[in-house]
């Protein structure tokens, strides 16, 4: 395809207080080997310098609300044929743009794998974990989409907060559309994992996922059993103690998730874990 006739993308990023990783972020799609790119940036008032550092790389708007409601606003503000919707602490290998780019022209929607690296014991357990994913369809969700689609499903729902991804990929395959994934990943950037916060932000998650169960109850199933464990036997063997320590962590996470459930009833909530 010549150049002139390249499909413009736009990278749609949700920003709060990011300033940890969103420089990065914004490197890793600035040297894509696909050009044809605008960045905007939809941040909700941080108090930290993510706004500043955005604005050397994208176009940022300021918007108060759940990551859903950043997304749909930027897809709104878009000017590409196509939208990838990615986190501020999330970096693309080079070539993930272009790849999304040649298979979306064959009228498929795409998947991009993910890789987890951070700090510390429970982020090692957390990388084991997104490793037994890769091809999982219950677990992966499309990022990577025709403008027109995303828009004429209404966007990102911002009740299903947490599984707001696994909503819209849903969505999608109702529609009928291929769903692909790519060779190249995305990294993602977790920091410090720590136990206690990751089964706190799962209790936020909670009353999210009653909407979610409703709506989906057979892919609710699978997603809260998670057989993916059982196809990767090999990679948990070859790393027991780490492997262990993912079990606790998804235990806990579960039980997180089961008591947010429960206490679903207020009506407030913030909109941040």
């Amino acid at each position: 395809m010549k150049a002139n006739h390249l499909p413009l993308i736009s990278v749609i990023i949700p920003t709060y207080n990011s300033e940890r990783t969103i420089k990065q972020c914004l490197e890793s799609i600035k040297n894509q080997t696909y050009q044809k790119i605008e960045i905007i940036v939809v941040d909700e008032y941080s108090r930290d310098k993510t706004r500043k550092i955005a604005k050397k790389y994208a176009r940022v708007y300021s918007r108060r609300g759940e990551r859903s409601i950043a997304r749909n606003f930027g897809i709104e503000k878009a000017k590409g044929k196509y939208v990838l919707v990615i986190d501020s602490d999330m970096e693309l290998t080079s070539a993930v743009i272009k790849e999304c780019v040649d298979v979306a022209e064959k009228n498929d929607v795409i998947v991009i794998p993910e890789i987890s690296v951070g700090e510390g014991f429970w982020a090692d357990c957390r990388k084991i974990e997104r490793s037994c994913y890769y091809g999982d369809d219950v677990i992966e969700a499309a990022r990577f989409f025709p403008k027109k689609l995303i828009l004429g499903l209404g966007g990102y729902d911002p009740n299903i907060v947490g599984a707001e991804d696994w909503d819209i990929h849903q969505k999608i395959r109702k529609k009928g559309y291929n769903i692909r994934r790519i060779k190249s990943h995305i990294i993602h950037h977790e920091g410090k994992v720590e136990l206690a916060k990751s089964i706190k932000k799962k209790m936020y998650y909670g009353s999210a996922f009653n909407e979610f169960r409703k709506r989906y109850p057979h892919i609710w199933r699978k997603i809260f059993v998670r057989t993916a464990f059982l196809r990767n036997w090999k990679i948990l063997v070859k790393n027991p103690i780490h492997a262990l320590g993912m079990v606790t962590m998804k235990i806990g996470e579960g039980v997180g998730l089961l008591i947010g459930m429960l206490l679903a009833k207020t009506k407030s909530r913030a909109t941040h874990y």
